[in-house]
């Protein structure tokens, strides 16, 4: 485990806002703590409020900071989630495949973002838990169509085994120079970068630490 160096909280890192969104127990959290600390919690805790994560991500071209804003998924929390998407550059649409009910709700929360953000925004939608394969109900044939309609990227993934999981954020990330504005946050967070990498990547110009 590695600090950054203060270069990294310079003002000229651009920092980017990244949303999760979806229904309960799709998997937002677990995706988010794979990413971030490459584990995973068999202990499900539902999000309360919003929980806000900082990660230094190194592209070809240039370094940028994804914040992580993890939303609870539970109806009393939704009136909060408008204000969240507002000035994200990123939605993270999430769905779990043995969910089908998840998933007919992501149009929703694809619609609620488009609401707030018109098309200064990438959307991805996510079907989380493909490691329980033998009791999916949404089909990747399915899921790509509404992709395709919709017009947002789409991936499947595991938190659990961590499927997938940096080829989702290596996809955001590529999309990001389509972003006009990056966020312009006062308050600034320590980050923790953590070498060990579970999944390999061949392309030395590209780190996710």
């Amino acid at each position: 485990m590695t600090f950054m160096s203060k270069d990294d909280f310079s003002p000229a890192l651009r920092k980017y806002k990244l949303v999760f969104l979806g229904e309960q127990s799709v998997g937002k959290t677990s995706l988010i703590t794979r990413f971030m600390y490459d584990s995973f919690d068999t202990t499900y805790q539902a999000t309360v409020g919003i929980d806000f994560l900082s990660k230094t991500v190194y592209l070809k071209d240039r370094t940028v900071r994804l914040q992580l804003w993890d939303t609870a998924g539970q109806e009393r929390f939704r009136s909060l989630i408008p204000s969240y998407i507002r000035d994200s550059a990123v939605a993270v649409v999430v769905y779990d495949i043995t969910n089908v009910s998840s998933f007919e709700q992501t149009a929703k929360w694809i619609e609620d973002v488009r609401r707030e953000r018109g098309d200064k925004v990438i959307i991805m939608l996510v079907g989380n838990k493909v490691d329980l394969e033998n009791i999916r109900q949404v089909s990747t044939l399915t899921a790509e169509k509404m992709a395709r309609e919709l017009n947002v990227l789409f991936i499947e993934t595991s938190a659990k085994v961590g499927y997938n999981i940096k080829q989702m954020f290596r996809r955001i990330g590529e999309a990001l120079p389509d972003v006009e504005s990056a966020l312009n946050e006062t308050q600034d967070f320590q980050k923790v970068c953590l070498e060990k990498a579970s999944e390999p990547h061949d392309d030395k110009n590209y780190c996710l630490c």
